[in-house]
């Protein structure tokens, strides 16, 4: 069935041609947006030295860590190269490994790998250029591991932070994590934090990579973005990360884009190229 607008004869098919540009040009435009408002440096941890402790100089370019924090620059180098003798159970680690297909994270190499046990500390970068009371959202990919030579099963996750300083433990030697906003009662976020859900891991096994997407509030112009690892004790466990980005959440202002998009694509229709006279 056909219908009449503005005396042009518009098929459904033409209808439906004309919501896909729409939509495809609004989806086109908040990704170039987000793209070009990435406000972390260095998200995926390319500048680097090579298989290092981020605590030490020029380790992650624009990252810093107080805890017993690495960058591996592969899965493979992280089960056999390692760093100062710590390395993750997988595939090829030695002593037979763990079949538990530990594997470089979706973006690619290389990632940080942060001890939720020992010596536990954020991984942290100073972002500036925000606009105070502003949402941002903060995505990153996310896995549990643990450290080749350990046996038992781990529970694991991993708290974001954005405040005037890098979150930490209240009491190191419980580490309880509840979830949810600013994550738990154990934890010291001065700004606003989240949690990744747990993650129940059993022994030399691999969690494999989930995508989070979490929204934070600047509190300042200038804030630290930073993430800490929870995991029960003495059975080392390390939570991976990789492909960290932070961008403004569009305000409700940016609707009308939608409208516009829909516009454009009627307006095609209308066109000699879309419509039959």
């Amino acid at each position: 069935m056909n219908i009449t607008m503005k005396n042009f004869p518009v098929s459904t098919q033409g209808l439906r041609m004309a919501v896909v540009l729409g939509f495809a040009s609004v989806a086109l435009l908040f990704a170039t947006t987000a793209q070009a408002n990435n406000l972390v440096l260095n998200g995926n941890f390319l500048v680097n030295t090579g298989n290092c402790k981020v605590s030490t100089n020029g380790c992650a370019t624009d990252w810093g860590s107080t805890g017993y924090t690495f960058l591996y620059t592969s899965a493979l180098s992280a089960q056999t190269t390692g760093y100062a003798g710590v390395t993750l159970w997988g595939p090829s680690s030695g002593g037979g490994g763990s079949a538990n297909g530990l594997g470089n994270s979706p973006v690619g190499a290389p990632f940080l790998a942060m001890d939720g046990d020992y010596e536990s500390g954020p991984v942290t970068q100073t972002i500036s250029g925000l606009t105070v009371g502003q949402d941002y959202q903060v995505s990153f990919w996310y896995a549990a591991a643990q450290q080749e030579g350990f046996n038992g099963a781990t529970i694991q996750a991993m708290n974001v932070c954005l405040g005037t300083s890098g979150e930490n433990y209240i009491n190191t030697g419980s580490q309880p994590l509840s979830g949810g906003t600013n994550a738990s009662s154990n934890i010291n976020c001065a700004g606003s934090g989240a949690s990744t859900g747990l993650i129940d891991l059993s022994s030399h096994a691999f969690s494999g990579w989930e995508y989070y997407n979490v929204d934070l509030t600047a509190n300042s112009t200038t804030d630290v973005l930073s993430f800490l690892a929870y995991g029960n004790l003495q059975v080392p466990p390390f939570a991976l990360l990789d492909g960290v980005s932070m961008t403004p959440i569009p305000e409700p202002a940016t609707l009308p884009l939608i409208f516009t998009g829909l516009m454009g694509g009627l307006a095609i229709l209308k066109s000699k190229k879309w419509l039959k006279r």
